[in-house]
């Protein structure tokens, strides 16, 4: 795209690309960002905007993937292949990329929620786990290689370990025995590498042995003892094996990183791509932005757009269209309304929409593609050049009317202003004729009358203001379309303080047609007012019928699946009761039919007892499916006093009020009254109906198809459990693990901190009993150390 790095600062999409860099989540994303340009080919802008949106949903969706430490290997790779030795530092970062690789795997294939123009990069990544692991099981920090990196290393420092055990425990001799009076201090110390202690100068004689070295102020010298001169130096060579070896470990970890050199270096590229995407979608997400239709016709519509650099808690959104009924927009009012500012969104949203930014718009906003945006914003009258300001923007107008074409977008602020009025009218619509004649969009500021008569009578061209409260001095910085603005100097002068004296001499100097001009500007605008209140205010009603209409559907829905539950809950019941009493009714007759056979037996009369105790049993244990009624009780329920005859008294199974007619009998039941039924009930059954009765609904079971498990989208792959008890943490970790089986992640960090190991040590203790753990480990370099334990869930 011909567009230049000073037209992009005009507009300010330096601070945007700024602003991108901020939201990027890896340093060469962040790089991408600051270099980031518009392009004007349909395909590429469509790819990049696509890109922006899928990662937007993903974000949304999911939370941003673990992206990790990411560098570019790029230069130690290519040492690597020169069969160079990479530093601990550098093969820790080829270890992070690889873990990065796999992450990003993890990330888009777990809980796969719908295809992604970007599920392309994902799968070109390319991890390395075994290479991975055991790089970060040798080296353990860049300064520090583990002794688990070979044999030959573990065997090496165990006999250096045993070695200075040695040295140390013959110089403790030297330092508690006879030849501490010797000693300046009785400390054992190293110079060159080798133990020594330090002995008074006037006694060097006493300690026979090799003197290192002299303090400074020559009172002591550094002595190693004879007795200690072999285990020095095989202490030496001890250290010296220990070097070599840490080198073939080190040469022979970067041969295997030189033979993945290639896969590294396509999967920090595909990463920083990943990333960049993110840090659009990252961008979208804190300016509230969305994609934008690009059209393939010469217009742009943008509905209530936001200028991103302004403050989201003062920005004042902006509706504003250039093509189709009109390809040129001529925008008047005073300064500091908002013209520049309704400019720059125009040339700022092209500029963002082609390099593949979201928008802060609303739906149904399009915008074109454009070859070239031109602009002349801003004085550029320099005191280094012969240049005044009405020569300044000449030398810009210039060079647009050279290059524009239909496929540009042309901006002027104050177009002919800084000259003559007469002249820089007639020249400001000249320019703008030639604008139109190629076919160019076209926006321009201005304080002319001559442009807003010229707006009016042309096709094709359309006024537009920034509109001004008078009374208040204050802009409101909205766009009206379709009607020319005032500059209310007189007005705003008076409002300041200037005599009306003066104001009223200088609109004697005005001309006829220009007062007429502006006292119909002055009557369109209080028309165009009240219409607008007058439309705020329908809009206000119709938006509150559509609320209570919403929220009267909403209760009336509630109330209708409400009955058709409690009438399908009553016919289950009366289902029930139908079904029990045929089984009642079989049994019954089958009991009947046992006494017919033995009527004429001499067992007749215990038949009769037996079945008739059946006949009890089989009533007792069936009579909630004849009892339509739950009894819902409060076990912790107690009467205040003792029933009497008379008393009004709640019947909580029921819900029904009733009358006591006896008090309770020896069994506990109570004769009551409810309307024109007499019966009795359970003392237990009864409340005081003084009393504030809570009826409780307890015995209910909930249908198996009214819970739902949910997953958050932000799930992540580490819980913190620094400051819990065991207890505590394991609850934790417990939910936590069922979360992440959900979430499809097998590998997740616990936590804990290092501290005195106590909590680490009953969460591994736990760990082991637990039948979802496949293995778990302590955290290695850049995953936390000794604070961390990563987790392999089956």
């Amino acid at each position: 795209m011909n567009i230049t790095e000073k037209t992009l600062s005009t507009l300010e999409f330096d601070k945007i690309r700024e602003m991108l860099a901020a939201s990027c989540p890896t340093e060469g994303s962040a790089a991408l960002s600051l270099a980031l340009c518009p392009d004007d080919r349909r395909e590429i802008v469509e790819r990049r905007l696509s890109r922006t949106t899928d990662a937007r949903r993903l974000l949304d969706a999911k939370g941003l993937p673990p992206f990790g430490t990411v560098r570019d290997m790029g230069d130690a790779c290519e040492r690597a292949l020169k069969g160079a030795v990479l530093t601990p530092r550098e093969l820790l970062d080829a270890a992070l990329l690889m873990r990065s690789s796999r992450s990003l795997l993890d990330y888009i294939r777990a809980n796969k929620l719908f295809p992604t123009s970007l599920d392309e990069i994902f799968e070109r990544l390319t991890p390395n786990r075994p290479l991975e692991d055991r790089i970060f099981r040798s080296i353990i920090s860049e300064d520090m290689i583990a002794d688990e990196a070979s044999p030959a290393l573990a065997d090496i420092r165990r006999k250096i370990r045993v070695s200075n055990a040695k040295i140390k425990e013959t110089l403790s001799k030297y330092v508690g025995g006879s030849y501490s009076k010797y000693l300046q201090e009785n400390i054992v110390t190293q110079r060159n590498g080798r133990y020594v202690v330090p002995v008074k100068v006037e006694h060097r004689n006493e300690v026979k042995g090799l003197i290192h070295d002299t303090s400074s102020s020559g009172a002591t010298v550094f002595v190693e003892p004879m007795a200690v001169v072999d285990a020095n130096n095989e202490l030496r060579m001890l250290e010296v094996k220990e070097a070599h070896e840490i080198e073939r470990i080190l040469s022979e970890l970067s041969e295997s990183v030189a033979g993945f050199a290639p896969s590294l270096n396509l999967n920090y590229r595909n990463i920083t791509e990943i990333a960049f995407a993110f840090g659009c979608a990252n961008l979208s997400q804190s300016m509230d932005a969305r994609e934008p239709k690009i059209t393939t016709e010469r217009r742009c519509r943008l509905i209530r757009a936001r200028h991103p650099l302004i403050d989201k808690k003062t920005v004042v959104p902006i509706t504003v269209s250039l093509g189709g009924e009109y390809a040129t927009l001529i925008i008047t009012g005073p300064n500091t309304g908002g013209k520049t500012v309704t400019l720059k969104t125009l040339g700022l949203f092209s500029i963002m929409a082609q390099a593949g930014l979201h928008l802060p718009l609303d739906e149904g906003s399009e915008v074109c593609i454009f070859e070239k945006i031109l602009v002349d914003l801003g004085d550029e009258q320099s005191i280094e050049q012969p240049l005044s300001t009405f020569s300044s923007h000449m030398v810009t107008i210039v060079s647009i009317v050279n290059e524009r074409n239909d496929r540009s977008l042309v901006l002027f602020d104050e177009l002919g202003a800084g000259t003559d009025p007469v002249e820089g009218a007639a020249l400001a619509v000249a320019v703008i004729e030639d604008m139109r004649s190629a076919g160019a969009l076209c926006a321009a500021t201005t304080h002319y009358t001559e442009l807003k008569t010229y707006a009016m009578d042309t096709d094709g061209v359309q006024n537009a203001s920034c509109e001004f409260d008078v009374e208040t001095l204050r802009p409101t910085y909205k766009l009206i379309v379709g009607a020319p603005g005032k500059s209310n100097a007189f007005a705003i002068s008076e409002k300041l303080g200037l005599p009306r004296r003066i104001v009223e001499r200088a609109s004697g100097y005005v001309a006829t047609e220009n007062k007429q001009m502006d006292h119909l500007l002055g009557e369109l605008e209080e028309a165009r007012q009240s219409a607008e209140r007058e439309r705020e205010e329908a809009k206000r009603m119709r938006l509150e019928y559509e609320d209570f209409k919403r929220d009267a559907e909403k209760t009336l829905k509630e109330k209708l699946d409400a009955s058709e539950r409690e009438l399908e809950k009553a016919r289950s019941k009366a289902q029930n009761m139908v079904e029990s009493a045929k089984r009642s009714a079989d049994f019954i007759m089958e009991e009947m039919e046992k006494v017919r056979r033995a009527k004429d037996s001499e067992r007749l009369g215990d038949e009769l007892d037996r079945a008739r105790r059946e006949l009890r049993e089989h009533l007792r244990n069936h009579s909630d499916a004849y009892d339509p009624v739950e009894i819902r009780k409060d076990e912790n329920y107690v009467l205040p006093r003792p029933l009497r005859k008379g008393d009004e008294v709640i019947i909580v199974s029921l819900g029904k009020k009733a009358t006591v007619l006896e008090e309770p009998d020896r069994s506990g039941k109570v004769s009551v009254q409810a309307g024109i039924i007499k019966t009795k009930v359970e003392l237990s059954d009864l409340r005081l109906h003084e009393e504030e009765v809570k009826v409780i609904s307890g015995g209910k079971k909930h249908a198996a198809g009214s819970y739902k498990v949910t997953v958050s989208r932000d799930f992540r792959d580490e819980i913190d459990l620094r400051g819990m008890t065991g207890d505590e943490a394991w609850n934790a970790v417990d939910k936590y693990f069922d979360e992440a089986a959900l979430a499809n992640f097998h590998t997740v960090r616990l936590i804990h901190g290092k501290g005195t190991g106590a909590l680490k040590k009953y969460l591994w203790d736990t760990l082991r009993k637990d039948r979802r753990v496949a293995n778990f480990r302590i955290g290695q370099f850049g995953e936390g150390d000794g604070g961390v334990t990563v987790v392999e869930l089956k």
